[in-house]
């Protein structure tokens, strides 16, 4: 029985792991703190664009939104990493990630952020632009900030998935936290660098899963 655990989580072994997980969990910070910041700009971006009164200029968001959508994020990454050298672009292993992810997160987003900003009554804009506010006024201090409200469970929610998804970094090298652990249990024989993983994204993401649980009550409760 002792055999077993030790070959699940070893002291000796966890001790030598330890720098290289804690660089590759810097390493999907530093990742996360790139994609999520971008994908929700750029899902903002997707909303307001899919909104607007040109039929075609609308129809191009909510294309683009669909398209990458409909993509699995594992084809997307490897197509940027492996693709586009074909083309004459070499995108290091950071750049292919943020990218693809950045695509991908943006479309769902997107997504999240329109079923916002049409949950807000129309009212909400007659009233502040009968005071003077400009269009842009109205959506950035009166529309936005209750579309938001609206679909905070979602847009945390999406965030956890964001979270998770760094792990298929691994896939082009990037020496994200997944990529470190598999690295030293290849050496090691020993699947506790795996466990410790896993154990930190435990730690990272469910304080995040019970925010989501108790903000989707709350909203159930309001309705």
């Amino acid at each position: 029985m002792e055999a077993i655990v030790q070959q699940f989580f070893n002291l000796a072994i966890m001790e030598r792991a330890l720098p290289l997980i804690l660089s590759g969990l810097k390493e999907t910070i530093v990742l996360c703190l790139i994609v999520i910041p971008l994908g929700l700009a750029g899902g903002l971006a997707f909303a307001i664009i899919s909104l607007s009164r040109l039929r075609t200029v609308r129809w191009a968001a909510v294309a683009g939104i669909d398209f990458f959508r409909s993509i699995p994020p594992l084809v997307l990454l490897i197509f940027i990493y492996a693709g586009l050298p074909f083309a004459g672009l070499r995108p290091s292993p950071m750049m292919a990630v943020a990218i693809a992810f950045f695509l991908n997160t943006s479309s769902y987003y997107g997504e999240i952020f329109r079923a916002g900003l049409e949950s807000v009554p129309g009212g909400q804009a007659e009233a502040a632009r009968s005071t003077g506010l400009s269009r842009w006024q109205t959506m950035l201090w009166i529309i936005l900030p209750q579309a938001t409200r609206n679909v905070l469970p979602d847009l945390i929610g999406n965030t956890l998935e964001v979270i998770k998804l760094t792990t298929l970094a691994s896939v082009v090298g990037f020496t994200e936290l997944l990529n470190n652990a598999r690295n030293v249990q290849a050496l090691t024989y020993n699947a506790t660098p795996v466990v410790a993983a896993a154990l930190i994204y435990l730690i990272m993401l469910w304080p995040l899963v019970r925010l989501v649980s108790r903000l989707e009550h709350k909203s159930i409760a309001v309705r």
